[in-house]
């Protein structure tokens, strides 16, 4: 149940943080995109958690985090955009897109935006649940 707790809390905090760069980034945001947020954050601190990927250079943490963030964002695409027409996020004006959902201009975005939200989230965990003080490896 702790657990529980403690992953609730940390998707609320990813989510409202999502919710509130995407409102200064474009000026609006939706619903969606809380829950988008909240499961690219948690979804982050899981891997770096239980994959051991926390030993490895903040480089490629934010590679695998990219990469998570950019699957989301296409899964919640073809599912909200597509499927259900809500027209939320639409990248198809953009190059190197895949069928307007995703492009290779959001996903460096999200490689920039990974590296505070690693040591975000870390530092959440080692404030309010008391768990290990972040360190890294920069390269």
């Amino acid at each position: 149940m702790k657990k529980l707790i403690k992953y609730l809390i940390l998707f609320i905090i990813g989510g409202v943080s999502y919710y509130f760069i995407e409102i200064l980034w474009r000026g609006y945001s939706h619903v969606a995109m809380f829950i988008l947020g909240g499961l690219c954050f948690t979804s982050i601190g899981l891997i770096r958690e239980y994959y051991s990927i926390s030993k490895k250079t903040l480089l490629k943490q934010q590679v695998i985090s990219c990469l998570v963030i950019t699957v989301l964002e296409l899964i919640f695409g073809l599912v909200l955009n597509v499927k259900f027409r809500l027209d939320i996020w639409d990248y198809s004006s953009s190059k190197f897109n895949f069928m307007g959902q995703i492009c290779l201009t959001y996903s460096i975005l999200w490689f920039l935006l990974s590296l505070p939200t690693i040591i975000f989230y870390d530092y959440i965990r080692y404030l309010l649940f008391g768990e290990e003080k972040p360190n890294y490896k920069l390269i």
